[in-house]
Parts: C-alpha cells; sequence; structure tokens
C-alpha cells in the first residue's frame, strides 16, 4: 500500500522514450508539467529499471516492454501512455494490481495504416514490387499479363473494427467490392458485407487484409490451411500484428504461386533498433513488400498520438479521470469548486465503498462528490471532501481492508 500527497507539478517527472513526438511534451508544457526527460531511443533490462526509479509518468512506443521487473523497480509511478494503438508491451496485470491506468491512442493512426494498405493493394494487383525489383536489376517486363485495376475487386477485411471499417470506406471510394468477417457482428459502413465464415471470406477475396488485435484466439491463427483456401492468384495484406500469421506458411504460398502477391508491415520477430538485421524467410521474394512496422509512422499519426495520449495524461494527474484507460475502471467526475480530491485505488473485494462511507460517517467527513467503478481486481473510487477534513479523509482511507494506493489529487 501507497500514500501520497498531491506534488508539485514540476517535481512530477514524464519519462518519455523512443521519440515520442514534441506534441505530448508542448501539451504537458502547457499543462504546467516542466520536469519532462524525453529520449529517442528505448531502453532495456538494467537501464530501463534505472530510468524507472524515479518517474511519475512513462511514456513508450512499441519497442519499451515494461515487465514485472520493470513495475517492481518504479516505486514512484503513477500511469503508463503507449502512444501507438497497442498495449501487448506492457504487463497489463502488472500495472492494476499496483494501481497503474495504462493509457493508449487506438484511434489516432488509423487512418495512416488504412492509407498504407489500400496503396500496397493497388500496386500488388498492378504488380509493381516484382517489376520494380526486376528494373532495377536491369529487366524490362512491359507487359499487362498479371496487372490489374483496383476497381471491381474484392477485398476482404479480417476484423472491422477502427482500421478496418475505415480501409473499408477508402476501397469503396475506387470502386472496389468489400466483404468483412469479424467474431461478432458489426454494423457494415457504406455497401461493405459482413460474411459468417472467414472460409467464405478467403474464397471470395482477391485482395485479404489483416485487423485483428494481439489476442491468445488470434496468434497463429492464419497459416497453411487459410492460404490454401484463398483464391488463387490473391493478395495477402498484413499490417495488424505479427503474432497473428506463421510466416514461414506465408513463403511457401508466396513461392508456389498461389498467392500471387503479399505486404508485410508486423512481424512475429521484429529487430529491437534501427540498424539491426531483420531476419524473414520473406526476404528476397520480389512480389512481396516488406516495411518495417511503419503501418502508422505517419507525421500526421504520430502528432495526434502525442495530443491524445498526453492528454490523458493531464486529465488523470489534474483531476483523476480515467477514461479508456485500458486496464483501469474508467471514471470522469465532475469538478467540485473549493473541496478536495482523494483517488483510492483497492482490491475488487466486496464491501469497501460501505466501509468508506461508514468510516466517513464516524468522523464526520461529508462527501460532496463520490464515483466507484471497479475492473478486474481493482476497483478505483474518486471522492470529493471538504477542504477542512481532507488530511483526515486521507489518514482514514489508511485503515480500510484491501487499500492499494491513496493520493489527495489537490
Amino acid at each position: 500500500m501507497s500514500q501520497h500527497l498531491s506534488l508539485p507539478k514540476d517535481k512530477i517527472r514524464f519519462l518519455l522514450l523512443e521519440g515520442v513526438h514534441q506534441n505530448a511534451i508542448d501539451i504537458l508544457n502547457a499543462a504546467g508539467y516542466t520536469n519532462i526527460d524525453s529520449r529517442k531511443t528505448a531502453l532495456e533490462g538494467e537501464a530501463l529499471q534505472e530510468a524507472v526509479k524515479d518517474a511519475h509518468f512513462i511514456g513508450i512506443r512499441s519497442r519499451t516492454q515494461l515487465t514485472e521487473e520493470v513495475f517492481a523497480a518504479a516505486n514512484k509511478l503513477i500511469a503508463v501512455g503507449c502512444f501507438c494503438i497497442g498495449t501487448n508491451q506492457v504487463n497489463l496485470n502488472a500495472a492494476m494490481i499496483r494501481g497503474i491506468p495504462v493509457f493508449n491512442a487506438p484511434y489516432s493512426n488509423t487512418r495512416s495504416v488504412a492509407e498504407l494498405v489500400l496503396a500496397e493493394a493497388i500496386l500488388l494487383l498492378r504488380g509493381v514490387p516484382a517489376k520494380s525489383a526486376s528494373t532495377h536489376r536491369g529487366g524490362w517486363n512491359k507487359s499487362a499479363v498479371g496487372s490489374f485495376e483496383t476497381r471491381g475487386k474484392t477485398l476482404g477485411i479480417v476484423g472491422y473494427g477502427s482500421i478496418g471499417s475505415q480501409l473499408s470506406v477508402l476501397a469503396e471510394s475506387l470502386g472496389m467490392h468489400v466483404i468483412y468477417y469479424d467474431a461478432v457482428t458489426k454494423l457494415p459502413m457504406g455497401n461493405a458485407r459482413q460474411v459468417g465464415t472467414m472460409a467464405e471470406l478467403l474464397a471470395n477475396a482477391d485482395v485479404v487484409s489483416l485487423h485483428v488485435p494481439d489476442l491468445p484466439s488470434t496468434r497463429n491463427f492464419f497459416g497453411k490451411d487459410q492460404f490454401a483456401q484463398m483464391k488463387e492468384g490473391s493478395i495477402f495484406i498484413n499490417a495488424a500484428r505479427g503474432t497473428c500469421v506463421l510466416i514461414e506458411d506465408l513463403a511457401d504460398a508466396i513461392k508456389s504461386g498461389h498467392i500471387a502477391g503479399a505486404a508485410v508491415d508486423v512481424f512475429p520477430k521484429e529487430p529491437k533498433a534501427n540498424g539491426e538485421e531483420f531476419v524473414s524467410p520473406l526476404r528476397g521474394l520480389d512480389n512481396v513488400i516488406l516495411t518495417p512496422h511503419v503501418g502508422g509512422s505517419t507525421m500526421e499519426a504520430q502528432a495526434n498520438i502525442g495530443s491524445e495520449v498526453a492528454e490523458k495524461f493531464v486529465a488523470y494527474s489534474d483531476k483523476g479521470m480515467t477514461l479508456s484507460a485500458v486496464n483501469f475502471p474508467e471514471i470522469a467526475l465532475p469538478l467540485t469548486e473549493g473541496k478536495h480530491r482523494l483517488l483510492h485505488i483497492h482490491k475488487n473485494i466486496p464491501g469497501v465503498l460501505s466501509k468508506i462511507n461508514n468510516l466517513f460517517a464516524e468522523h464526520g467527513i461529508n462527501i460532496s462528490g463520490q464515483s466507484l467503478m471497479t475492473k478486474g481486481d481493482v476497483g478505483y473510487l474518486v471522492m470529493d471532501v471538504d477542504a477542512t477534513t481532507s488530511k483526515e479523509a486521507l489518514d482514514t482511507l489508511q485503515e480500510v481492508e484491501g487499500t492499494i494506493r491513496v493520493r489527495v489529487l489537490f
């Protein structure tokens, strides 16, 4: 259990790794936070554990791995921000049991990913990657054989979330027919049509694009059998998660000629830093576009992501708001003028709220605002009390069984 009084803003330390966009720093500065350590590279091992010891907030992208050992070393950590879509680089449970919410930016780079996928589909349908590689080697293959327009072709989207649905709209604007498969029923955008099985999608799509999260149910779920079900001469694109595809099976399907071309932006194993050699069975295949996990790496997307996550940091630090936290109860209690706000993070066990209210009543502490939400093993309670009783309220909360962390915010 830990107890914290609100710190002056210049004492709250932010550690931002992997070249987080300047927008994030500007937003934190504008909110009064100036103690910011921003670094262009990822950290790992002892260097990372040493860096997080004094950090109250840490911001990362996809390379930095926040493990149980890292959280154990981060005694002052209040919140984590993933300046990207995914959070699989963070041990969410280790954060949750310590009362640390994790924020991300699930929508800020959807347009960038959708545009890349559509561009790759056009290039692959025209056979451009193979023609370009041949021309670089001095060849001259001026032929329409195996080259097709995008208009009239069928795009099959596996996973109709924020990226898949936006890709659907862009593809229809080019005259493509769109079908999609999702584990749950989703309302279609435009004229897109949901199909009942992935097998039906694979049998009818000229281009198949994956847009699924990294879950136990999606790991290695696309392999030899799925490639065999795809149409002869179709295109495969993965800009979702590298763990979803058995990459050796894709290489075999390409080499056999069953799959005419592919574009892959994410891989089961990726280099930890620029300059480290990328190893894959897809290397050397002329009709395969390989990109180094840059689907969301546009200046516009990174600027949007920087703003989105930094604003969530400010909302949590200033007001205790946890809307859109991926591992934590979501609360947005309006501010009450002239009151002090207390944050109580506790184990999700029955009777906590009743005990707190009874204890406050016994001590004559009036609650002017209160909101409680639970998620998994954690409960999060935000309370506004009279300024004259906030110190007593803080001491009282320490008596509550299951308390993980208590803070007076202001």
